[in-house]
């Protein structure tokens, strides 16, 4: 395993130390330890952590609020402990961005196998996140050219394949993507009606 920057957020100093020996048990990794809960957002983004392992015996609410400010903006992998939970919880957790939600599972030999599995998750969410926004943009692209080529058909006179073939054939000459001509010529339309 390659060396990362581990922030463990435990208020108990004996469990933290649990978690920092698991940790140095599965490689040489820069570990920073806070011990409190207030403004975590703040001190995690000060330090830019590879991922943030939160061990807390019964998290609230304003915990998890300071996680989605955490793992949401920032995107990085959080794996949280817990000694208890509920549905609301769990479901608050993962919708916070945590990675792993561990119940009643902090033993030394466990913390290595959850720390790559909380790592795997967040790159296949982060992933098909990306994925998903490609392809938002992709249709909202389609969605400008075909409005492009309505307003070519009605100002020329043509058929569809003739509009695309002049958006396309602009497009080449000015050496742009033929979305941005298409864009440029709804926004021009926009602008003379």
């Amino acid at each position: 395993m390659e060396r990362l920057s581990i922030i463990v957020v435990e208020r108990d100093r004996d469990r933290a130390l649990k978690i920092v020996d698991g940790l140095r048990a599965s490689g040489d990794h820069q570990i920073t330890v806070i011990a409190e809960e207030t403004g975590l957002a703040r001190r995690i983004a000060e330090q830019q952590p590879d991922i943030v392992l939160i061990d807390v015996a019964d998290p609230s609410r304003d915990v998890l609020e300071e996680l989605a400010l955490v793992s949401g903006p920032l995107e990085r992998p959080v794996a949280m402990f817990v000694d208890r939970s509920d549905e609301q919880l769990t479901r608050a957790a993962i919708e916070a961005g945590v990675s792993a939600y561990v119940v009643d599972g902090l033993h030394k030999d466990r913390i290595k196998p959850i720390l790559d599995a909380a790592i795997a998750r967040f790159h296949m969410f982060h992933k098909m996140r990306a994925e998903l926004a490609a392809t938002k943009a992709a249709l909202e692209e389609r969605k400008i050219i075909d409005r492009a080529k309505a307003i070519l058909m009605k100002a020329r006179g043509i058929d569809e394949e003739a509009a695309y073939a002049l958006l396309r054939k602009t497009a080449m000459d000015q050496k742009r993507r033929v979305a941005d001509i298409a864009q440029q010529l709804v926004m021009a339309a926009g602008l003379l009606t």
